[in-house]
């Protein structure tokens, strides 16, 4: 019998000799406010193994943990208690992080996510967010979590809502060599310019090796070749739309030496599918629906 289920699912079998990792998106954003840290450390404490954030510049050369590079109109207090409009949300490489810090992204709650609990929460600085969440593991007793950071990155924005793309991740490495062991980092991004620049830094001697996961766009081209010769370089995670991914695709990833790690999957059935397929982890934004997978 044993025998006869492996045949039936070779690809299962293989991607269980390591742990399947459960990311929580943007914290446990299903539960809290994204990318706060309340939000972080509800992952962790749901039982996720890795944190995945992202990251953007404020004016005065702050990394500070948002996905949009301005406020989310649709949970974004300002300081006045107003809410914010898409004509007033502003541009946050514009600001000081000192005004940033002043807006609330929680009370508002967020209507895409009905289980979401209110709470005053604001944008943290990427440095503040890791202090708070090494301590936190520490003072529980708990095994150290990963970081899973991307870098919000496009080629049309830079001078706009973000700077050159080596400034950019320049301030990002500092950050990461500085606070956590490199081991326990991965850092993604969907442009590829920031990809190519990661790597020509890491064989040029000046950024240490940190793993690097290229994010593939849900319309984008996902031949596996295609985006490799685009990309000049062997990733570590690739990180897809989790409805492009197949057994195929996983095995011929596999093959190649890269990890399997799609976005965002949501449902439960959904995350049991794609471990059937192989995959070495999840992105999910309720980490405790991936509870025992």
């Amino acid at each position: 019998m044993k025998a006869l289920l492996f045949l039936l699912f070779p690809v299962l079998a293989m991607a269980q000799t390591t742990p399947f990792e459960i990311e929580g998106h943007r914290g446990a954003r299903g539960l809290l406010p994204e990318n706060t840290i309340p939000s972080f450390k509800k992952a962790i404490d749901l039982g996720a193994h890795v944190i995945e954030l992202d990251v953007v510049i404020s004016k005065d050369k702050k990394v500070v943990v948002s996905h949009d590079t301005y406020f989310n109109p649709d949970i974004t207090t300002d300081p006045d208690g107003i809410y914010i409009t898409k004509e007033t949300q502003g541009n946050l490489y514009q600001m000081d992080y000192k005004q940033i810090k002043k807006y609330d992204v929680g009370v508002r709650g967020n209507k895409g996510f009905p289980e979401q609990e209110k709470m005053k929460a604001h944008k943290p600085l990427l440095t503040e967010m890791i202090r708070e969440i090494e301590k936190y593991t520490r003072q529980k007793g708990l095994p150290p979590v990963k970081y899973n950071i991307e870098i919000k990155s496009s080629e049309k924005e830079i001078g706009k809502t973000q700077p050159e793309v080596a400034e950019f991740s320049d301030l990002v490495y500092k950050i990461i060599v500085k606070e956590l062991p490199l081991e326990r980092v991965n850092m993604q991004s969907f442009d590829y310019n920031v990809l190519k620049h990661w790597n020509a830094q890491t064989l040029a001697g000046k950024y240490k090796k940190i793993a690097v996961a290229v994010l593939i766009e849900p319309r984008a081209n996902n031949d596996v070749q295609v985006n490799l010769d685009k990309l000049g370089f062997k990733p570590d995670i690739w990180s897809p739309y989790f409805t492009q991914v197949t057994t195929e695709r996983v095995k011929q990833l596999h093959d190649l030496g890269i990890r399997v790690i799609p976005w965002t999957v949501n449902k439960r059935e959904d995350m049991e599918k794609i471990k059937a397929l192989g995959c070495d982890g999840v992105i999910t934004d309720y980490p405790d629906r991936a509870k025992s997978l």
